[in-house]
């Protein structure tokens, strides 16, 4: 099956999904069928600050018939943000989507946590992961520390690099989260795999892109 991917926003996240297909997929022997159509992220950002659904929905939409033409036969969004419109976005898609929200949430089951901090943009963090996680309790960032999140996250996926200003940030604010009562750190913004890995990370992770990718892969592959 081929794979359609609304990239862009940001462009570490979507080159995060490409690199990761790419080497899924080569290590199975198996071809890669990909296409991707590209979102712009400050009109993401702007409809996310005014909770616009609609139109972003309907701008995703667009580009799911660009895909659609182009031969994809799914659809997946390439941004944790991106994901507020989630179900007004599948209501409208000529294609059917893969939800990272659902199977984070089904991962999130398997898993031994039930106490996640998270980090990502201030929707993200505030609605805690849009409301979709019914396996775990969510904790959020609060005062300062969801305000420096939210502007080092943004920052961040507008340049596709993480300074290390940035870096200390969500170090600081995850270590908190830990100390309040978290199990592990969700990667609640795709462009956080320029700064976390969980081969690496001193501290349980839940990264939701890598999730996402598995999903993506597992209904490619059939």
């Amino acid at each position: 099956m081929q794979i359609g991917l609304i990239g862009g926003i940001g462009p570490a996240a979507t080159d995060f999904y490409y690199r990761r297909l790419i080497a899924t997929f080569a290590a199975r022997r198996s071809p890669l069928e990909l296409t991707i159509a590209h979102a712009d992220t400050p009109t993401l950002v702007d409809n996310l600050g005014r909770n616009d659904k609609t139109a972003q929905a309907e701008i995703f939409a667009g580009l799911a018939s660009r895909l659609a033409a182009a031969g994809a036969n799914f659809v997946a969004i390439t941004s944790i943000a991106g994901h507020f419109c989630i179900d007004s976005f599948k209501a409208k898609s000529p294609l059917p989507a893969v939800d990272m929200i659902t199977e984070v949430n089904r991962a999130v089951a398997a898993t031994v946590f039930n106490r996640l901090g998270i980090l990502g943009t201030r929707t993200v963090m505030e609605t805690r992961f849009y409301g979709g996680l019914t396996t775990a309790t969510i904790i959020p960032p609060s005062g300062r520390d969801l305000i420096d999140v939210h502007d080092a996250y943004v920052a961040m996926a507008a340049s596709g690099v993480a300074n290390e200003a940035q870096r200390s940030v969500f170090d600081r604010v995850s270590r908190r989260l830990l100390n309040d009562g978290a199990q592990a750190i969700m990667l609640g913004g795709t462009d956080l795999a320029l700064v976390y890995n969980q081969q690496t990370s001193e501290f349980p992770l839940i990264d939701c892109a890598t999730i996402h990718i598995e999903a993506i892969v597992r209904l490619a592959l059939g």
